[in-house]
């Protein structure tokens, strides 16, 4: 009963790509007998997407980081509150360390584990990191990141990947997958984030004007936001679609499919990896401090990734692209494979074991 009480308080929330890598921790953590909390924000896809088992605690936060003076005078005192709140909580529950993954919400976590003395292991999921996780690293008793040289050396932080839920895990590599594949060529289409509407629409004028109908196969997740005017569009269209708002089981999309079209957001990047499959990724130009660029090279040098930026992403370049790989299927498997060479499959094991370190007293 006394492993059941040691407690794990993980701080993320927002969006997927900080969501999904925590969950992953989260249920690893669980499955080992560690009692789970967690902090996120109203709104965001933790209020979803985590389980009741997970204690799911809410305060007030919203960026900082690109307002002006006077709206960021205000979401400075809503940081403070959120500090302050997140300092109560803490305090209440006792954890034995706070895990911070990212999101508005662990800049004051973060701060306020500190002020609690409790230990704080902060993870960077981004090739670049955030403004948050820069100044918590002066914190944090551990500091881990997805992509080496994230952080500088001073802070001596360890590469783990980022945590990726287990159905992907278990999929086929690629050469068992791909070899002898035959048909129309799959294209699975990731919009449905940040930016996704200029995805969407390149995709969708490319369909319109594509040669060769019967040679590609589609599966287009849209986002909520442009479902509906994606849907519409389609109706016409000669090629074969599949459409989704978003793909519940992306386990069964990327099995099925042979090539990606995607941001490229951290999770998307490693989720690519792990899997092992070609990609055209386009990153999102408004991303701050340009991350997702930096996220894009780590699959580009490999071999991986084609690397489009916004400008370039043109319905003509993707039209030709998309005809060289219908006629040149070899060229995605060697692509795949170089993916896969990128992989770190045992992230999630290497955060929670992190977690675990401090939860059994043991530090690093």
């Amino acid at each position: 009963m006394g492993e059941l009480m040691k407690r794990v308080l993980i701080a993320a929330g927002g969006t997927g790509g900080h969501v999904f890598p925590a969950l992953a921790v989260a249920h690893l953590l669980d499955e080992r007998r560690v009692a789970v909390y967690w902090l996120g924000v109203k709104g965001g896809l933790e209020e979803r997407y985590v389980p009741s088992s997970f204690s799911l605690e809410f305060i007030p936060m919203k960026a900082l980081r690109g307002q002006r003076w006077l709206r960021r005078f205000w979401v400075s005192g809503r940081l403070l509150l959120a500090v302050i709140q997140s300092y109560r909580y803490i305090r209440r529950l006792r954890p034995d360390v706070v895990l911070g993954m990212g999101g508005y919400v662990s800049a004051p976590a973060g701060i306020a584990a500190w002020l609690a003395r409790v230990p704080l292991i902060i993870h960077e999921q981004n090739a670049v990191a955030g403004l948050a996780n820069r100044c918590l690293a002066i914190l944090a008793k551990t500091v881990l990141q997805a992509f080496p040289q994230t952080f500088s050396k001073r802070w001596c932080a360890k590469t783990v990947g980022n945590p990726i839920r287990k159905a992907l895990l278990t999929l086929p590599p690629p050469r068992e997958r791909l070899v002898g594949r035959e048909g129309p060529l799959r294209l699975l289409v990731l919009g449905g984030s940040q930016g996704a509407r200029d995805i969407n629409q390149c995709v969708l004028d490319t369909l319109g004007i594509y040669p060769e109908k019967e040679a590609l196969l589609v599966w287009h997740q849209t986002g909520a936001s442009d479902y509906e005017r994606i849907k519409k569009a389609y109706a016409g269209c000669p090629v074969e679609v599949k459409i989704n708002a978003f793909i519940e089981e992306m386990a069964h999309a990327y099995h099925w499919a042979d090539l990606v079209i995607a941001r490229a957001g951290a999770l998307t990047v490693s989720e690519i990896a792990v899997v092992g499959i070609g990609a055209i990724l386009v990153p999102y130009p408004f991303a701050v401090d340009d991350h997702q660029r930096h996220n894009s090279r780590s699959l580009e040098r490999r071999g991986a990734a084609i690397v489009m930026l916004q400008e370039s992403f043109t319905q003509e370049r993707l039209t030709a692209l998309l005809q060289h790989f219908v006629r040149h299927r070899d060229r995605l498997l060697v692509m795949a494979e170089c993916a896969r060479s990128a992989a770190e499959p045992d992230a999630t094991d290497k955060v929670a074991a992190a977690c675990l370190r401090w939860v059994s007293g043991v530090s690093t």
